[in-house]
Parts: structure tokens; C-alpha cells; sequence
């Protein structure tokens, strides 16, 4: 099953999306403005464990699933004004509820 992200964006009553290939990589500023925001702020996410990558991420190449982790970590942000630590937190139980779930889902 192939998924799809996309980025969908309201202006003066009309819409844009802009689909993002799961397996598309991206480097970190154009990671980042798939996103909507600034390095800085992807480097936090990094910094924090929201985001794992092992090398430097300059070099890094991020993928769909990545952008799709990091606009939930905003939205989690914005909505309970949120500190990164918590977000952290908070993307770590969400996982491992929907991990649960599927566990749940296979035995019935």
C-alpha cells in the first residue's frame, strides 16, 4: 500500500496542494519549507529525539514519513502550546498507541 502525503494550503478562498512522495528525499531546507517552517526549528525537532536521524543533518535526506511526523509535532505544538520535550512525549505515546492497536487489530 502506497501512501501519499500532500500539503494543502488556504489563500483567498482557494486552495493549493502540493503532493509529497513518500519516498521523495528531501534535504533540510527543503524539508523544512515542506513543512512550513525553518531549519532551526527542524534542527530542534532533531535535537529533541522527535525526529531521529544518526548523521549530521545537512546531509541528511528526509522522506515523506518524516514530513508527516514533523507537521503532527507542530500541530501538537500550536494546539496545547506545548514544549518540544513534551511533544516528545506526547508523539511516543500516540506511536505506541497505534502500534497497540494494530497488535489488537491482528488478534481479532
Amino acid at each position: 500500500m502506497t501512501t501519499i502525503q500532500y500539503k494543502e494550503i488556504q489563500y483567498d478562498g482557494h486552495y493549493q496542494v502540493e503532493i509529497i512522495d513518500e519516498q521523495l528525499a528531501l534535504d533540510l531546507e527543503h524539508f523544512a519549507e515542506a513543512c512550513g517552517q525553518s531549519t532551526d526549528w527542524v534542527l530542534k525537532l532533531i535535537d529533541y529525539d522527535i525526529l531521529q536521524i544518526t548523521v549530521d543533518p545537512q546531509s541528511y535526506q528526509f522522506i515523506g514519513e518524516d514530513v508527516s511526523r514533523a507537521r503532527r509535532a507542530y500541530r501538537l505544538q500550536r494546539d496545547f502550546d506545548a514544549s518540544l520535550s513534551a511533544v516528545a512525549v506526547m508523539l511516543d505515546l500516540i506511536d505506541e498507541v497505534q502500534h497497540l492497536r494494530k497488535q489488537l487489530k491482528h488478534f481479532h
